[in-house]
């Protein structure tokens, strides 16, 4: 197999923020991640009913964006800079999966602190893949990706290290 092809990168960036409820803090929500990626978040619904919780199968609690490509290694490099450079081993999973999160969106570079808003944090996870990982989830023909080809936990704490310099705190 050529170096081209174990060669891993970012696949996508995933911001996530969870209200817990529909209604204002959700639009407010929504707005934060637009200012942020510049793109139109997607409302996530509840999966499961928790009655302690107050929240119902289909009801909306939260809106999330994804990022790919130049767009999601820039906002990646902003996410990192905020948390230092540093990032938990715990953070990585076993498939080379990346999550950390953000307590505040004030911390971003050129965010201002509005009251009509207010504080909402989020969570980010960094999907870490290599080229031709597309065989194991296209519709026709698909095939199970060898255990070399995956990315372990790791590999993805090298690569993180590599491209952004990240420091792993163990």
């Amino acid at each position: 197999m050529s170096e081209a092809m174990r060669r891993p990168g970012i696949e996508k960036v995933v911001i996530n923020i969870g209200v817990g409820d529909a209604g204002e803090r959700l639009i407010k929500a929504q707005k934060v991640l637009e200012m942020l990626t510049q793109q139109k978040p997607k409302v996530t619904t509840a999966k499961v009913t928790n009655r302690d919780l107050g929240v119902r199968e289909g009801m909306p609690i939260g809106c999330k964006v994804t990022l790919r490509g130049e767009k999601a290694l820039e906002f990646l490099k902003r996410a990192l800079w905020i948390r230092e450079n540093r990032v938990a081993s715990y953070s990585f999973d076993p498939e080379g999966n990346l999550s950390f999160g953000i307590s505040d969106y004030t911390d971003f570079e050129g965010m201002r602190y509005d009251p009509e808003i207010g504080i909402f944090g989020m969570d980010i996870s960094v999907s870490i893949k290599r080229p031709g990982n597309r065989v194991a989830r296209r519709r026709i023909m698909s095939k199970k990706l060898p255990r070399s080809h995956r990315m372990s936990r790791a590999e993805a704490i090298s690569f993180m290290k590599e491209q952004f310099e990240v420091e792993v705190v163990e």
